[in-house]
């Protein structure tokens, strides 16, 4: 059999290799192509499928587009635990930031911006797409930072967990950076977050 015509034939494959085969090539589609170039179609014949398997698995080209993206950061996020509240955050910050200005923190900010046209792929963004993951990291960062005493238990709160990553996210979006000096960093955690977080026990 020919070459290409080998590359056209659907490989048999089944459960869990399936799956990969078809997140790989729905991420690579968003790499090479965007949200807006990412078609079923194109999935399907980047990973050696058919349609009908995709959409037995994902029925919606969102609910692909989300998964490929959660395919592309899998185990890449960790909780630092440096001994000191400034430390951690900076640390959790700067990857944040790292991961946001790489190839994967680009396929993020594409599927953000055909989220203004899409309810559903918005809502899947903020369910499944590691923001849940992100925030829960913050809030264990002041756990700890409240065992330690540099922090009031009032500072274990949902809003103050999520404030360092959705300014960083304001730099992006209403800056069009591509990537957000690290000065910018440390001043998000040294003017917003720390003075936030020492606060709530006198705001509360």
């Amino acid at each position: 059999m020919p070459p290409d015509q080998h590359r056209d034939t659907p490989t048999r494959r089944r459960g869990a290799e399936l799956e990969d085969a078809i997140l790989r090539a729905a991420a690579d589609e968003l790499r090479e192509s965007g949200y807006a170039g990412m078609t079923m179609d194109r999935v399907a014949h980047r990973a050696g499928t058919n349609k009908n398997a995709i959409y037995r698995r994902w029925p919606a080209r969102a609910a692909l587009g989300v998964a490929a993206y959660r395919h592309l950061i899998a185990g890449e996020l960790q909780v630092p635990d440096t001994g000191t509240l400034r430390a951690d955050a900076l640390a959790l910050l700067r990857a944040a930031n790292a991961t946001w200005s790489s190839p994967q923190g680009a396929v993020l900010r594409n599927l953000l911006a055909a989220a203004a046209e899409d309810p559903d792929l918005l809502t899947l963004l903020r369910e499944q797409a590691g923001g849940n993951a992100m925030d829960a990291a913050w809030l264990t960062l002041l756990e700890h930072a409240v065992e330690r005493g540099e922090a009031p238990q009032e500072a274990v709160h949902p809003r103050v967990a999520s404030l360092p990553i959705m300014v960083l996210r304001g730099e992006y979006a209403v800056r069009g950076l591509p990537e957000v000096p690290d000065e910018v960093v440390v001043e998000i955690v040294d003017e917003v977050f720390l003075p936030l977080v020492r606060g709530r026990a006198v705001s509360t």
